[in-house]
C-alpha cells in the first residue's frame, strides 16, 4: 500500500479539470493532468496485482469506434470499461446504418443515450481522424445541450492521425518505472527514429505522439529520419517549442547512428513520409486502387534505400554504455521473424521482448485512468473511498 498512499499523496496537490472533457492530444492537457493519469493508472495496475477493485460504475456503456486494425488498444479499452464496471459496445461501422448514410451527428447522439465514453481509433486519414473525434464530440455536446442526452460522454482518443496518447502515456510510464521518477528523465537522452519496414503505410502519430508528450519533460530528444520522411509540421514545431518550454532540448538528423550515440532510450519505429500520407488520404477516400498500388510500388521502392535503418546490435553499443533501453508500440518489425528484414534484429527483440510487454501493460490502466478522470466529479475523493479512507 506503500505505492497508493505514495500517489494518492501526489494527486492532492494537483490542480485537475478533466472532468466532462475529452482526451484528444496530451499537448492539449496541463502537466498535472497528464501527471493525473499516471499516478491513477499506476494506483489501478497495483490494485488489479492485489485483487482489488476499481469498479466505480453500477451502470453505463463504453463504446469503441476502430476505424483500423488493432490488437492492444482494442483489449486494454475493453479491459478499462470492464475494470471500472462499464459494459462495453462496439460499433462496427458496416453493421451499422452508417452504411446507408447515416451521419456522423446522427450516429454519435444513437449511440450515446447512456454511454459515459467513447474511444476512436482513426489513424488511417491524414487530415481527417482527429478531426473525426472533434465532430463526434460536438455532435454529443450539441445532444446534450438540447436535453437529447441527459449526460455527455467523453471523447478518448486511441490514435488518431496526430497524436497515440494511450500509447505514449503508457511509454512514459514505463519510462518513469524504469529510471525511478519523471523527474529523473530530465536531461536522459532519448532518439525517436525512423526505421525500415517492408510496409510503407504506417502512421504518423506514434512518432509524433511521442516527440509532443516527452518535449514536455525536460529530456534530451533527437528525431532521426531519413531524407523525406519527415512529420507534420505543426507538431515538429510544437515539440521544439515545448522543449525550450521544459528545460530540454529538440534536434533533427538524417543519421541513426548519431541519433543512438549516447542514448538513453531509443524508440526505433517505421512510418510514412508526411507527403505520401497527404497524397494517400484522397486515394484511399476514393477507392482508387490503381492510384494505391502505384503509390505503394513508388514508397517500397524509396524505402529499400533505408533497409540500413534497423536496430541491430551494432547501434545499440553506441548507446549510454551499450544499454538502452528498447521501446516500440508493437507489433514490430522483426528481422528473421516477421519479416525478412525489418525495424529491428531478432537479438535485439528478443532480448528486450518481455519489456515491451510490460510497457504495453499499462497501457488497460492509462485508459481507465483517463476515464476515471474524465467522469468522476470529484475523482480524488473517489479514490480514497476505493482505497477505503472514508
Amino acid at each position: 500500500m506503500k505505492l497508493l498512499r505514495k500517489n494518492l499523496s501526489e494527486l492532492q496537490k494537483l490542480k485537475l479539470n478533466s472532468y466532462g472533457k475529452d482526451f484528444l492530444l496530451t499537448w492539449e492537457k496541463t502537466s498535472d493532468e497528464l501527471r493525473a493519469v499516471l499516478l491513477l493508472a499506476e494506483c489501478f495496475s497495483e490494485l488489479h496485482r492485489l485483487r482489488r477493485s476499481f469498479r466505480v460504475f453500477d451502470t453505463g456503456l463504453a463504446i469503441s469506434i476502430f476505424r483500423d486494425n488493432s490488437t492492444r488498444t482494442r483489449f486494454s479499452f475493453a479491459s478499462a470499461a470492464n475494470a471500472l464496471g462499464l459494459g462495453l459496445a462496439d460499433l462496427d461501422e458496416e453493421k451499422s446504418q452508417i452504411a446507408h448514410g447515416e451521419t456522423v451527428r446522427e450516429t454519435a447522439n444513437m449511440i450515446s443515450f447512456m454511454a459515459e465514453a467513447i474511444g476512436i481509433r482513426d489513424d488511417m486519414y491524414l487530415g481527417e481522424g482527429n478531426a473525426y473525434m472533434r465532430e463526434v464530440a460536438a455532435a454529443v455536446q450539441e445532444g446534450f445541450e438540447q436535453g437529447v442526452l441527459h449526460q455527455r460522454p467523453s471523447i478518448v482518443n486511441l490514435q488518431c492521425d496526430i497524436d497515440h496518447p494511450t500509447q505514449t502515456l503508457a511509454d512514459l510510464l514505463h519510462l518513469k518505472k524504469h529510471f525511478g521518477s519523471l523527474d529523473r528523465l530530465r536531461g536522459k537522452k532519448l532518439a525517436m527514429s525512423w526505421a525500415y519496414s517492408p510496409s510503407y503505410g504506417k502512421p504518423l502519430s506514434v512518432p509524433q505522439g511521442v516527440i509532443g508528450l516527452l518535449s514536455r519533460f525536460g529530456m534530451k530528444l533527437v528525431l532521426a529520419h531519413p531524407e523525406g520522411y519527415s512529420l507534420i509540421p505543426d507538431v515538429v514545431e510544437t515539440a521544439r517549442r515545448q522543449s525550450r518550454e521544459h528545460g530540454g532540448s529538440f534536434e533533427i538528423t538524417d543519421n541513426m547512428e548519431a541519433a543512438f550515440r549516447d542514448a538513453d532510450v531509443v524508440y526505433p519505429k517505421s512510418w510514412a513520409p508526411y507527403e505520401v500520407m497527404l497524397k494517400r488520404t484522397p486515394l484511399l477516400k476514393n477507392g482508387d486502387r490503381a492510384g494505391l498500388k502505384q503509390l505503394e510500388k513508388q514508397c517500397l521502392a524509396n524505402n529499400a534505400k533505408f533497409k540500413n535503418w534497423e536496430c541491430a546490435e551494432r547501434k545499440l553499443r553506441l548507446t549510454k554504455g551499450g544499454q538502452a533501453l528498447y521501446l516500440h508500440c508493437l507489433p514490430a518489425d522483426i528481422s528473421g521473424v516477421s519479416c525478412a528484414r525489418g525495424e529491428v534484429s531478432k537479438g535485439v527483440f528478443e532480448r528486450y521482448r518481455l519489456a515491451t510487454y510490460r510497457e504495453a501493460s499499462f497501457k488497460p490502466f492509462i485508459i481507465a485512468a483517463m476515464i476515471f478522470l474524465a467522469r468522476i466529479p470529484e475523482p480524488i475523493a473517489r479514490f480514497k473511498k476505493l482505497l477505503g479512507h472514508g
